[in-house]
């Protein structure tokens, strides 16, 4: 069913039956013959705008956000995914304005917002209707979230709201973005959709408007200086007043290969292994030992784990979220341990016993831990007790139906959550905003977190605290996407994890501007400490 997303995405191609060119762009393709005049026909000719954000969101834009926490990993294995030392980088804070994953996720997101623009200066010619409005409010939201996502990686940013223009952006400071997108998303409001469900799934509503907006005002007074912890609250209240979301009651479910629409998601990047590719958890983050388990048409790669520090946060008793990881010893779903054919030489490179080159059977094991092999380049090994260096997460669930070819996955990818408003708003009253009733509950912090834990099976908690809630977040959004933007709200960024030493500038709080564009744009301003 969530595929019926996908394909009226696709109509867009359809719309003149005669343009067999790709190269043709999209407002040479409207004429007042197939101009959209129908709910159906605005839904397909937004389709660029999304096709955009899956197209970044779940490996580059997801690696800045993650691969510069303590989440996730990627180190070098004997040479193996060095890839120049990029990753590394982004782990030990040492990256520079010419990082290959800065300068693509710059490109996606400003890519977002030109075809937003773009877009909104089409319709405009559109005749009225409640479908134009609506439509113009979704463009406009959809802009405000790539904007959010720039303003938050990148901090100082140009604001563009015109399309064609030859005159270029200046830089806009960070408070100048977070007004415009404030702004942005009040105005869009009154004309968003208030239906959940297929027919919005994977597109903007007044829920995800909200959202943003208590995403914005929980981070205001990094972003800007000025607390707006009340008006989180306030924003998390009328999600919580006037829609009827509701946790779902198995977690893993909202991240299988058949997710889709549900109850508690209020925002999700959709993904198809055959006509939206994009999602390349299972491709890069289990090992080759794990695809006859997962009955997978392709050898996944061992590339991407995450580390000890992070992964003992997930020690509550009960608690399902743990099995989202795989650690120690591994077994097939029948109990049989899953084992792997290699010499005393392959198993360990460092062997010097009689018997170098003798067959044995090694079980799987991955081991929370990864010493070192070479520590300028992070590099934990290539024979099997390397490849196996890194708790793998699962939460993503393998999805045998994965493309053989290009290895993308079926799952879609969670942006917005009812569980993350609930642990926002648990926040903004730690922070000093007052605990409010919402639909005769009384809401103060504990009992927000603990309709969490609930729902996975952990204890309740007494007297939760920034720090306790700060790890409630890691476990409740693990690979997400939202660890950095945590971290740095909750002053953790400059803490030292796994081999990076921590202390460095707050200047690497916020990316700087890839020199490739400031080579194009001479009216852009670089970062400061850059």
């Amino acid at each position: 069913m969530k595929k019926r997303i996908f394909l009226i995405a696709m109509f867009i191609g359809m719309i003149a039956a005669s343009c067999t060119k790709l190269d043709v762009p999209v407002e040479s393709e409207l004429t007042p013959d197939n101009f959209p005049n129908t709910p159906e026909a605005f839904v397909a000719a937004t389709g660029p705008i999304y096709t955009q954000l899956r197209s970044g969101y779940a490996v580059n834009y997801w690696r800045m956000q993650e691969l510069s926490t303590d989440e996730a990993i990627i180190p070098a294995r004997d040479g193996n995914y060095d890839d120049g030392g990029q990753y590394r980088m982004l782990h030990k804070h040492n990256w520079n304005p010419d990082h290959p994953t800065i300068k693509a996720v710059w490109e996606w997101g400003f890519g977002g917002i030109q075809t937003c623009n773009r877009l909104l200066a089409l319709f405009e010619d559109a005749v009225e209707s409640d479908s134009k409005r609506q439509t113009l409010a979704e463009i406009r939201t959809m802009r405000a979230l790539f904007y959010f996502f720039m303003m938050d990686l990148y901090g100082n940013v140009p604001i563009s709201i015109a399309f064609g223009s030859s005159e270029q952006p200046a830089t806009s400071s960070r408070s100048e973005v977070f007004n415009f997108i404030e702004t942005e998303l009040l105005a869009a409001v009154p004309d968003l959709s208030v239906e959940t469900g297929m027919l919005t799934y994977g597109r903007p509503t007044r829920w995800l408007a909200y959202v943003m907006l208590q995403k914005l005002y929980l981070n205001a007074e990094y972003y800007t200086g000025t607390p707006k912890y009340t008006e989180s609250v306030a924003y998390a209240d009328k999600l919580l007043t006037e829609s009827n979301f509701s946790l779902v009651s198995d977690f893993t479910s909202l991240f299988m290969p058949d997710n889709g629409p549900n109850s508690e998601t209020i925002f999700a990047v959709p993904y198809d292994a055959n006509v939206a590719p994009g999602n390349q958890f299972s491709r890069f983050g289990l090992h080759t030992a794990l695809q006859d388990k997962y009955d997978l048409p392709f050898r996944p790669s061992i590339a991407l784990s995450t580390i000890a520090d992070f992964y003992r946060l997930f020690n509550l008793a009960g608690d399902k979220r743990n099995e989202t990881w795989l650690a120690g010893k591994q077994v097939d779903f029948d109990g049989n341990p899953i084992l792997v054919k290699t010499t005393n030489k392959g198993l360990d490179a460092s062997y010097s016993g009689p018997d170098p080159g003798k067959e044995i059977q090694w079980q799987l094991e991955f081991t929370p831990e990864m010493p070192l092999r070479l520590e300028a380049t992070m590099d934990v090994g290539n024979d099997e007790l390397g490849k196996a260096r890194g708790v793998r997460s699962i939460k993503y669930y393998p999805d045998k139906n994965t493309h053989p070819s290009n290895r993308d996955s079926n799952n879609d990818v969670p942006v917005f959550r009812l569980a993350d408003v609930y642990l926002m708003k648990a926040e903004a009253i730690l922070r000093g905003a007052a605990a409010t009733t919402v639909k005769g509950e009384s809401q103060t912090a504990d009992v927000l977190v603990n309709k969490i834990r609930r729902r996975v099976g952990a204890d309740e908690v007494m007297g939760i605290t920034l720090e306790t809630l700060l790890n409630e977040r890691a476990r409740e959004f693990a690979w997400e996407a939202w660890r950095r933007n945590d971290l740095i709200r909750f002053g953790k960024f400059e803490d030292a994890w796994g081999f990076n030493p921590g202390g460095q500038a707050p200047t690497y709080r916020i990316y700087p501007v890839p020199t490739s564009e400031m080579r194009l744009n001479t009216k852009l301003i670089q970062n400061p400490g850059y």
